[in-house]
């Protein structure tokens, strides 16, 4: 036996429950700002965010500053192929580049549009 009312009124489905906004990273555009600045201090992936989201001065403040880092870890890499006897310099400042990205990527997360240490002020030399 069904559960179907006997009266001869058709059944109603039931009723799914209404999406409500979420504040914060949820939302789908502020998720969408999210992924696109952590990206921005992945290295070469900066690219994405730079053909998806440029328009964003949330997405274009942290892909100015992932494009500083770009620069400085092709830098070191032909410096590393030209020079292999300053390996352990090299080595200090790959380091410091994955240092700032990740600090990068915490500012992306917490929302803050901070300069990173030491390089962030090149990132106004970038016109996007």
């Amino acid at each position: 036996m069904d559960n179907q009312p006997q009266s001869g009124a058709p059944a109603t489905p039931p009723q799914a429950a209404k999406p409500q906004a979420v504040a914060g990273p949820a939302n789908g555009g502020a998720s969408k700002n999210l992924l696109m600045g952590i990206l921005s201090y992945i290295g070469i992936l900066v690219i994405i965010p730079f053909l998806v989201a440029k328009n964003d001065p949330f997405v274009k403040f942290h892909i100015k500053q992932g494009l500083v880092l770009v620069v400085i870890e092709l830098a070191v890499w032909v410096l590393g192929m030209m020079m292999w006897q300053l390996w352990m310099l090299l080595n200090l400042v790959n380091l410091a580049t994955i240092v700032l990205s990740i600090i990068g990527i915490v500012n992306v997360v917490q929302g803050n549009q901070k300069e990173l240490p030491l390089v962030g002020s090149y990132a106004k030399h970038f016109n996007i």
